[in-house]
């Protein structure tokens, strides 16, 4: 199922589903359904993993007439990021892809050595934008504004000490995620800073159930600059998979429903380019994971 917080000219931020092209709403849907459902999806991961298969169950059942009633063209509607506001930071994933560690290491002040355990940093929770939106060049902050595609990871219930043969059974679903990097704020060694300025987690266009992923460490990723292709990569070359990855986190600390995993990116950021591309007033990136979508997102000077 593919999960999106929207709105209308005239609601606040809802939550919806798509189907046959159009976005029927979860509320109203519950409502015609006699099957109580929210309208924001943090409350829908709260509810727990099983009450997909329940809603599949009930569209299947549901006519299209019915659908229709509670449903919106994608034209009616403007698409928010999945998760709005995350109740905690985003927890992101440094250097995971082999040819980014290369290339951090050509062009940046890391060693080029491969980790031993996944490098983690965060995100705040302003970082995240939705897709159509900008994300903000802040000049006097930075001059090396950088994009960096990747797959999030969202999950479905709180997990302490998960086993990495069991990581799968914790997570909600997935979500496309532009980790925007300001290269020159880092401060000795930290990233918080470089990835934690405002707009810099564009996320979206949809929360895609992990039933809908067949495979999720054999997913295209890529990404767009101008209508150039940049990066272009999969996720089976994560150095830690998602598996890894939810024990390796859950060991440090708790992993509780509705967090956000931004998995790592692979080579072709501008950092990485001979010479380095760094982006500017008006550039258009599109981020794309296969079986997710595409957000695109414009820079824009402030």
């Amino acid at each position: 199922m593919k999960l999106a917080t929207y709105t209308t000219a005239e609601s606040e931020p809802r939550l919806g589903f798509l189907s046959n092209n159009s976005i029927v709403d979860m509320e109203d849907f519950g409502d015609i359904s006699n099957f109580p459902l929210p309208n924001d999806m943090l409350e829908l991961i709260d509810m727990g993993f099983e009450v997909i298969a329940e809603i599949n169950d009930l569209i299947a059942n549901t006519s299209k007439e019915d659908l229709k009633e509670v449903s919106y063209s994608l034209a009616e509607i403007t698409l928010l990021a999945p998760i709005q506001k995350p109740r905690k930071n985003i927890i992101g994933i440094g250097l995971n892809f082999t040819e980014h560690i290369a290339e951090s290491a050509r062009t940046l002040d890391t060693t080029g050595k491969l980790p031993q355990k996944p490098i983690i940093f965060s995100k705040p929770p302003t970082t995240v934008t939705a897709t159509n939106t900008d994300v903000l060049l802040n000049t006097k902050l930075t001059q090396q504004l950088d994009y960096e595609v990747e797959l999030a990871v969202i999950m479905g219930k709180k997990g302490k000490y998960v086993s990495a043969e069991n990581a799968l059974d914790y997570v909600f679903g997935y979500s496309v995620i532009n980790d925007i990097s300001a290269r020159d704020c880092r401060r000795e060694g930290q990233w918080i800073v470089s990835k934690g300025q405002d707009t810099f987690a564009p996320m979206g266009p949809y929360l895609v159930t992990k039933d809908e992923i067949e495979n999720p460490h054999n997913l295209n990723l890529s990404l767009k600059l101008n209508g150039v292709q940049k990066q272009n990569s999969n996720t089976k070359l994560m150095l830690f998979n998602i598996n890894e990855l939810i024990e390796d986190l859950s060991t440090v600390f708790t992993l509780e429903a509705g967090d956000i995993i931004a998995t790592g990116t692979p080579a072709g950021v501008g950092a990485g380019q001979n010479p380095q591309q760094w982006m500017r007033d008006g550039d258009v990136m599109e981020a794309t994971v296969e079986g997710i979508g595409t957000i695109v997102n414009t820079v824009r000077e402030i």
